[in-house]
């Protein structure tokens, strides 16, 4: 019937006619709109709000409509966003639908311009947050540029954004058969986007062109997996799903695979018994036996409670441990994205695979992410300290950011494998090669990274004016070593920083990046004081000084060697006076952190390349001699120094007598001297003293300089 009559346009009942399989029930809606409720006849408790909304262009005066313009498309999409928002508050907020579909029917036909969907759909997807969609479909007739008085094809967009984080486009001929009802995988899907959780089987496309599913062989009576390609998703028996995942990247064209832990969040939460513990190490067997690394993402409850079940849940988790432990000391890589709650053992889990020492993975949350030894709510019950949820007491923000635990932040999953992507780009090793692959790099080996600006503040114009005798007298002047970390790289090889959150660590830089082509760990020492924030003991330094290493900043330089050897290069760049010994420092593990910088460098495999580019001193120049480790070389830039104690610092300490010998001998104390002789009076007693001061400064300065002359790099 026309719209005139009153009643629906033919386009709008054609679309009605798909959903033959529910029960309907027609809500208010504006003309050009239709809004039904539906019941799934067959599946109890599939419900679903459909809303399907007409599109019109101009009618040219023979009555055909000729042109649509994008305010009128926009204008009836937000028309159907609005609608199905209203319809959806009218609910039970704890029960929201998260199956529905916005259906727009465009009745004039259409000219798409390169781009022209791309940049449409990413403008309008932020009014379909919270609206529990499954997709937006658009119904129109296409038109070819070049054939414009010909009949359009019919056509139909599909964008759909299950996961939360990654927007699928596709464009396809209109399916007209019948919407068939959900299968149980699909309820279940449904109800974990209802409580903000995404079963496996989604999170795969974030981080592999390909994945292939294994599950335990039931004839071995280890645990051992096999391929199960082609199982429908949401069909395995325990609460974790494993993989190998494959992706085809310019340094490898043929698909980087790596073994993937995935969590199943919508199985008891994700609780760990013996079932998933069994295909973890399986799982961790299969990577050790195919050379690969491992990504694991994990939403984890922990240890399985149950009435039926007791400490064999214990036992299976401890078995997980000794795996990965022995997986990661033989040198396996297992890189961890934290993408929601993980208790106890999860916890323990994710620790050993990339926080200790000799771990290479990686370890990446998002702001959903935490991991907890006890749940806030078993936390309260016992009477312990707790906070407003398990975010507070363990997430990035408070906890894994700033004590160093966490290396990377993503703001959701698909930043999350776009970080382990690049960091695979400098760390990836194909099977049965040496290491990572070079990159062809068209930075020109000969470009000057001295010509580079200096965008780190108004000290410097250039790189280069750091090294300049008259712009920088002595190389005393601080400067930011990003600067000149970002200048030495190849200009289109990256630049990686892990860690840019801990805190008290903050003089130490560590990124991945290339040199040549070449991948390297880059390890930098800041060469300015920075701010100290947040609590600060008395007997510790009042900010953090350039050019010294603090507890947390050598902990960090030790981890970023241990996990670079026996992958790749290791690039320092130091400004480096020495480590800081203030009871505060020496409080918190000094000692400790620095000799594992020394025991880092002795074990390392692979070139260490080491540059001083202004000073070297102290304790510092014993971790990173050459003595250490027969693969470390040792170069310096042209006025630079380099021994056991700075200049300034040994006039003070060291050579004291002499400064003060040279104090007395000088001219101007003599006179002030023999006035005294002659009068001794307030004045000259204090004419005297300032004369002495003076020498004392200026000897000072001149012990220095012929100190540091004789212990220039040459």
């Amino acid at each position: 019937r026309p719209d005139a009559a009153g009643g629906d346009s033919l386009a709008i009942r054609t679309a009605l006619a798909r959903f033959e399989a529910f029960d309907l029930e027609r809500l208010p809606a504006p003309r050009g709109l239709a809004c039904v409720r539906a019941l799934d006849r067959q599946a109890a408790g599939d419900e679903r709000i459909f809303v399907v909304a007409e599109v019109r262009g101009r009618r040219h005066r023979a009555g055909r409509l000729t042109r649509l313009h994008l305010a009128a498309f926009q204008s009836a999409f937000h028309d159907a966003t609005r609608l199905l928002r209203s319809a959806l508050a009218a609910r039970d907020p704890e029960n929201r639908l998260q199956w529905n579909r916005i259906l727009l029917v465009v009745e004039p036909p259409v000219v798409l311009g390169p781009g022209v969907v791309d940049d449409l759909v990413r403008r309008l997807a932020p009014a379909t947050r919270r609206l529990g969609l499954e997709k937006v479909l658009v119904r129109f007739s296409r038109l070819e540029p070049e054939a414009l008085d010909q009949d359009g094809v019919p056509t139909e967009l599909v964008v759909s954004d299950l996961t939360g984080s990654r927007l699928e486009i596709e464009l396809r001929s209109p399916r007209d058969s019948a919407l068939q009802t959900r299968t149980a995988y699909q309820r279940r899907i449904a109800e974990a986007r209802r409580r903000q959780l995404l079963p496996p089987h989604e999170i795969v496309p974030l981080f592999g062109d390909e994945f292939e599913e294994y599950d335990l062989d039931p004839d071995s009576r280890t645990p051992r997996l096999v391929s199960v390609a082609g199982r429908a998703p949401g069909e395995q028996e325990a609460g974790i799903v494993v993989g190998i995942v494959s992706s085809c990247t310019p340094k490898v064209p043929e698909g980087m695979r790596r073994v993937a832990i995935l969590s199943d969040p919508t199985r008891g939460m994700g609780s760990l018994g013996p079932a998933e513990c069994r295909r973890i190490v399986a799982a961790i067997d299969l990577a050790e036996e195919e050379r690969l690394p491992v990504e694991w993402v994990p939403v984890s409850a922990g240890a399985r409670i149950a009435m039926d079940s007791g400490t064999e849940n214990l036992d299976a988790t401890a078995s997980v441990v000794r795996r990965i432990v022995t997986f990661t000391e033989a040198g396996g890589v297992i890189h961890v994205i934290v993408n929601g709650v993980n208790v106890g053992a999860q916890s323990y889990w994710n620790s050993l695979a990339t926080m200790l020492m000799h771990c290479r993975g990686i370890l990446i949350m998002t702001p959903r992410g935490s991991m907890v030894l006890t749940g806030r709510a078993a936390l309260e019950a016992a009477g312990s300290v707790a906070a407003e949820d398990e975010i507070a007491i363990g997430g990035y923000e408070r906890m894994a950011g700033p004590n160093g635990e966490a290396q990377f932040f993503a703001h959701d999953l698909k930043e999350a494998s776009r970080i382990l992507l690049q960091h695979y780009r400098y760390t990836y090793v194909v099977p049965g090669e040496t290491g990572p692959r070079h990159q062809a790099s068209t930075d020109p080996v000969a470009r000057d990274p001295g010509l580079g600006l200096y965008e780190a503040g108004p000290e410097f114009e250039t790189v280069g004016e750091i090294f300049d005798e008259a712009s920088n007298p002595g190389r005393k002047k601080p400067f930011a070593m990003r600067a000149l970390m970002n200048a030495v790289v190849d200009a289109d090889g990256g630049f990686l920083e892990r860690w840019q959150d801990w805190q008290g660590a903050e003089t130490s830089i560590v990124a991945d990046a290339e040199l040549g082509g070449s991948p390297v760990s880059l390890i930098g020492v800041e060469s300015r004081n920075l701010v100290r924030e947040g609590h600060r003991p008395l007997d510790g330094p009042a900010e953090w000084t350039g050019g010294t290493l603090f507890p947390q900043s050598s902990r960090k330089i030790a981890r970023a060697i241990r996990a670079a050897s026996g992958n790749r290069p290791v690039v320092v760049l130091a400004n480096l006076s020495g480590f800081d010994g203030s009871p505060e420092s020496m409080r918190s593990l000094q000692l400790e952190f620095g000799a594992e910088i020394a025991a880092a460098v002795v074990s390392f495999e692979g070139p260490i390349r080491f540059l001083v580019v202004s000073r070297y001193h102290g304790g510092a120049y014993v971790v990173f001699s050459q003595a250490l480790n027969a693969s470390l070389r040792a170069a310096a830039l042209e006025g630079s120094y380099a021994s056991v104690i700075g200049g300034a610092a040994a006039a003070q300490v060291v050579f004291g007598r002499d400064v003060e010998k040279r104090a007395h001998e000088a001219e101007a104390v003599k006179v002030a001297r023999h006035a005294v002789e002659v009068a001794s009076t307030p004045e000259t007693r204090a004419a005297l003293d300032h004369a002495l001061e003076n020498a004392r400064l200026a000897a000072r300065m001149e012990v220095a300089a012929e100190f540091d002359a004789v212990h220039s790099v040459e």
